[in-house]
Formats: structure tokens, sequence, C-alpha cells
């Protein structure tokens, strides 16, 4: 059976530390996994533009060993020059893994179908889960033991939140998500986190009902390739800004974001440049979550089985 990474439900809370535990020993001692994927080719496909994602496989590749194959849409739109499922056979024919930034879930569910090597979800409508591997690493290496932490994340209830969500109430954290009426994750979502995590996870509506936070997460507003400009949605989510004032607040010790950052719209600068932010080793952390993530897959002296997930 494939070994898919589509979702990030597909990872136990036990698969999710030894994760974590691959990525910090890689990144203290990175001599040590430079041949993990020696002899592998790696595609790296893209139909969004991309500078952290794009870069930190491409660069944690090249140090793992491997050979990373770069696509784009040069060569016409996924699906309209030929059928995703021709696609997905004839990468499978050359390549040991397809990792896939994408516009809709559904692409990597037809690329995952008809693949014969293991597809990863390196970004799509509704899930990031690479992104929450980078974040639970980064807040590993801020807190140590993170289990009982409080994570809030404010602003728009989109695939960084359900990732995050996902795997911080794994790891035993309480997540609250705050968003706007209308722009939160469904009560089927809610339930689905609940049921997945060790932690729990709400989702609240009013940004005063939030009282206290050790970590303070956001995002963009408007998604890449929603219509609307930030300047549109900037009513409704001006109350959901992360400053000064609501880390006060708060009494919290961290701010994530995982970029790029609209400054002085979700978050102000004044934040993320501080001492607070964990924002630029979230980024970095990209790297060493992906790569530990490959390892586990790819490498023969290493296992990683990993649940279904759709």
């Amino acid at each position: 059976m494939n070994k898919h990474f589509l979702t990030g439900n597909e990872l136990t809370q036990t698969q999710l530390t030894q994760l974590i535990e691959t990525a910090i020993q890689q990144k203290a001692a990175p001599q040590n996994y430079t041949q993990s994927l020696a002899g592998k080719s790696i595609v790296t496909l893209f139909e969004k533009p991309s500078l952290r994602t794009r870069l930190s496989f491409d660069v944690g590749i090249q140090r793992l060993g491997g050979h990373c194959v770069y696509l784009d849409e040069q060569n016409g739109q996924l699906g309209k020059r030929e059928t995703i499922a021709d696609y997905a056979k004839n990468l499978s024919c050359w390549c040991d893994a397809i990792v896939a930034r994408v516009n809709q879930h559904e692409t990597l569910q037809e690329l995952a179908k008809h693949a014969s090597v293991p597809v990863i979800n390196s970004l799509c409508d509704q899930f990031h889960p690479c992104q929450a591997l980078a974040d639970c690493l980064t807040l590993v290496e801020t807190y140590g033991e993170v289990s009982g932490k409080q994570l809030s994340y404010w602003g728009d209830g989109n695939n960084v939140a359900r990732s995050l969500a996902l795997y911080a109430a794994l790891l035993g954290m309480d997540v609250t998500l705050v968003t706007p009426p209308h722009h939160g994750l469904s009560d089927a979502d809610i339930e689905l986190l609940n049921k997945a995590g060790i932690g729990s996870v709400k989702q609240i509506h009013d940004p005063n009902a939030c009282q206290q936070s050790d970590i303070v997460y956001t995002d963009t507003w408007v998604s890449m390739g929603q219509q609307q400009s930030l300047d549109d949605v900037k009513a409704t989510f001006m109350p959901y800004q992360v400053n000064a004032s609501l880390i006060k607040r708060l009494g919290a010790t961290a701010v994530m974001h995982c970029q790029p950052a609209h400054r002085d719209y979700e978050i102000t600068s004044e934040v993320m440049d501080s001492d607070y932010s964990l924002c630029l080793q979230q980024a970095e952390n990209r790297l060493f979550a992906q790569n530990a993530l490959l390892h586990l897959l790819l490498n023969s002296s290493a296992t990683l089985t990993l649940q279904h997930a759709s």
C-alpha cells in the first residue's frame, strides 16, 4: 500500500513525535543524513507560486543526497494537457515521490489514486500538513513539553488553521480558533479534530472571549487564489489582528505566522519583529520537518507506516 501523506491525518501521535525527534536529530547532526535519499529523484509539483515551500524542499532534498525536479504549469495546466491519472503514472516511471502544491485537494487524491510512488501534500485548499509539522517542531524546540499549552489561532479558518489544530491537539495542546463569523471551520471539522487529538480544539468568534494563551498564531486574511483584496475584508478581520495589545492581554510568550505576512493587517510589524516572534524559526524548520518526513517515508533504513486518509 502506498504511503501517501495527503491530509496529515495519516500520522498517529507516536509517529508525529517520532518525526519531530528525527527532525531535531537531523538539525543537530546533518552529516548523519547526507545519504538518506541517495539515488532518489523527487518531483516537486507546483500549481501555485511559492517561496518557503519550494526552497525548503529543493534545498532539503539536496542535503539528503537526493535529486529534486521542479515542475510548474509551463507544460500546460494540470489535468488539461493530459489527464491527472496519466500524469501520475508517467511521473511514477521516473521518480521516487511526488511532492505537490495544488489548488484543490481532489487533485492530490487523483494523483495518489494513480501514482505508484508516495504523494506528499505540500499545500492544498483544505490542508497544509508540512507547515503544521514545522510549527510543531518549532514549539517543541521552544517549550520542550508542549502538552497542556494553550494555543490560539486568530483570523481565517483556512488550511493552515485546520492542519495546525490537528497536530497541536495531537501533541496534547488546547487550541482555540478565534475566527470571524462565517470565516471559521465547520462544526464537523471541530468534531473530527477533537476525536483525533489528545488535547482539545474549540472555535469562538468573539475576540474578547479568549482570555489567555501561551502561543498566538495568525495567517493571512485572504488565501492565495481568492478573489478578494485585503482591504475588502479589513473591516471584518481587523478585530482579530495580532498586535502588542493582544499579546499583553493574553499573556502570550510566543507569536507565530507561517508567512507570507501582510504586515499591519493580520499582524503588526512591532509584534512580528519582536522577541516573541518565532516566524523565522518556523520558516527554517520547514526544511527540517519535511526532511524528517522524506527520510522516514523513503529511506530503506527507516520505516513509517501511515494510516489511510483521504
